[in-house]
């Protein structure tokens, strides 16, 4: 019996993952993630896999698993369940954080939590859930005991000795799915270009806790909210300086309420202190965690450097702890934060210019350990963008993988025998807008549109005609907005050429043919003369 994964998202991009794993004629879902907008997706809020494929087959569609909590991962969870009622399995906390998005869509969900290790049987899906160390406490990657063998997804990962909660990835359980015979792995490529290791979590306590201590003023400390880890170790370098602490932002306090009721975050309740408590206290004596460190706009960190926080306005003496790395995208904005803060007088520390973090997905030396470790017979490499899937296809070329595989989304993979079969184009799996609450209005061509508004600005062309003789009797009027300084001249030429048109048009044809004709005449002669090419709206009246 064959096995075919499908991959939805995720390969060539950060973001949007999304596979489907298909045994006899069923289909589970690993992750549903996300993607932020990239600088030319103008208006687009968010970025979701195609997953009509799947609606197609909605009674084939057994369940959902989720390796870990972050919104690449399960940020379109909610919009999926709107169409397809499934169970969703995953660890305890990655339920939890997926659980509120949810709940905002008022989508109903059963979620079945799944402890480490213990195979679980729906359908023809026979799975359990291994632990793995990321950025994200509760991490694991997921292993198919299939017709055909096992087929492994590592979610994302690293190897770190000492994680925070000494819950460590598991070695020997990896080991030993290796020696029963590991038929696919699917592994995480995000750092398959970076050489060497990255440090434990745990490097990072001294650093820390050296700038907290040494701050005069208050420390406003950010990083992402899902890092819960991250969110200890900034809190104890505050407790241990003897400061009181506020948190931040809505993911922000609502992960901390969740991150202490699961048990993977322990406060002292008498130093936690609302803000406005907080800052009645001598600044020296305080700490704010806050989100905003990919430079969110509307962040709470944003909103500090341009000065527009409703608490919080920097002084002199404040240090701003950013403790993070900007996701590819955000370089930009979080530079600019970073100014903003420097400028309203703050000391800034972050991932240049101080060791505050370390990356949650493994190294060069890492993914070649794990692929000794469980010696898989086909490996395709995930998660990342193009030069990080080929980089890690040359490690496990450098580790003696039988076969290899670079793939594309859309592509799928069939695993029968001793065959190894890759289907191009097997799936439509292109980019999904959320364009406000719509999701999937929004197309290519509209976006297109929006950057031409964005570069080249807009032409608006209204003429009326008389419904019988099809005369002009009104225009053509052309109006501009965002071309060029002085338009006038350029379309007076064009209003000329679009009544050269309509007089020479045979009529016969419908109005949104004439409209297509007067769009190409306007574009001919603008671009003629300016070399620009705004976006044309004609507008045709009949009376």
């Amino acid at each position: 019996m064959s096995v075919k994964v499908t991959f939805l998202g995720g390969l060539g991009e950060i973001g949007r993952n999304c596979a489907a794993i298909e045994i006899d004629g069923q289909i589970a879902v690993i992750d549903c993630g996300l993607m932020f907008p990239e600088e030319d997706m103008f208006g687009v809020d968010l970025v979701f896999p195609d997953w009509s494929w799947l609606v197609e087959r909605a009674e084939d569609v057994r369940c959902v698993i989720l390796t870990h909590g972050h919104e690449d991962h399960i940020g379109a969870l909610s919009y999926f369940l709107r169409e397809l009622s499934v169970p969703v399995y995953g660890t305890r906390l990655t339920l939890e954080l997926a659980a509120p998005r949810v709940e905002e869509l008022r989508v109903e969900a059963v979620f079945r939590p799944v402890a480490d290790t213990r195979w679980v049987t729906d359908g023809p899906f026979k799975f359990q859930l291994v632990p793995v160390s990321h950025s994200v406490p509760d991490g694991a990657a997921v292993a198919f005991d299939t017709p055909e063998g096992i087929i492994l997804h590592t979610g994302d990962f690293k190897l770190d000795p000492t994680p925070i909660d000494s819950r460590p990835t598991d070695l020997p359980t990896f080991a030993e799915l290796g020696r029963k015979g590991v038929r696919l792995l699917l592994s995480d490529s995000t750092n398959a270009e970076r050489v060497g290791i990255i440090p434990s979590e745990r490097s990072l306590k001294q650093t820390i806790h050296n700038i907290v201590k040494e701050a005069d003023g208050r420390v406003i400390a950010a990083c992402f909210s899902s890092h819960i880890h991250r969110v200890q170790q900034i809190a104890d370098a505050g407790l241990a300086a003897g400061r009181y602490i506020a948190f931040l932002g809505r993911s922000m306090e609502r992960n901390v309420v969740l991150g202490q009721r699961v048990g993977v975050l322990n406060l002292p309740q008498d130093r936690i202190l609302p803000i406005e408590e907080l800052l009645s206290r001598p600044a020296a004596q305080t700490m704010i965690i806050t989100t905003g460190s990919q430079g969110e706009p509307f962040a709470a960190l944003s909103l500090m450097a341009a000065r527009r926080h409703r608490w919080v306005t920097l002084e002199e003496g404040d240090t701003v702890l950013i403790s993070a790395t900007p996701i590819p995208g955000n370089e930009t904005a979080v530079s600019k934060v970073i100014s903003g803060l420097n400028k309203a007088g703050a000391r800034v520390m972050h991932g240049r210019n101080a060791n505050v973090h370390v990356s949650g997905h493994a190294a060069q030396e890492e993914l070649k350990t794990f692929l000794n470790v469980v010696r898989p017979t086909a490996f395709v490499p995930i998660h990342g963008e193009y030069r990080h899937l080929f980089a890690h296809a040359d490690l496990a070329a450098e580790m003696n993988v039988p076969q290899i595989n670079v793939l594309e989304d859309g592509d799928a993979i069939v695993i029968d025998g001793d065959k190894t079969i890759v289907e191009r184009n097997a799936v439509e799996a292109g980019y999904v807008y959320l364009d406000g609450s719509g999701v999937g209005d929004v197309r290519d061509a509209v976006l297109r549109d929006r950057s031409h508004l964005g570069d080249d600005g807009v032409v608006v062309v209204m003429v009326a005609l008389n419904a019988k003789t099809r005369e002009i009797i009104d225009g053509p009027d052309l109006n501009s907005h965002g071309f060029i300084d002085d338009p006038e001249p350029v379309l007076a030429k064009a209003a000329e050429a679009v009544e050269t048109t309509i007089k020479d048009y045979e009529f016969g044809n419908t109005e949104e043919t004439l409209s297509v004709a007067i769009r190409r005449t306007v574009r001919r002669v603008i671009k003629s003369e300016t070399k620009q090419r705004p976006v044309v709206l004609p507008v045709v009246v009949e009376l």
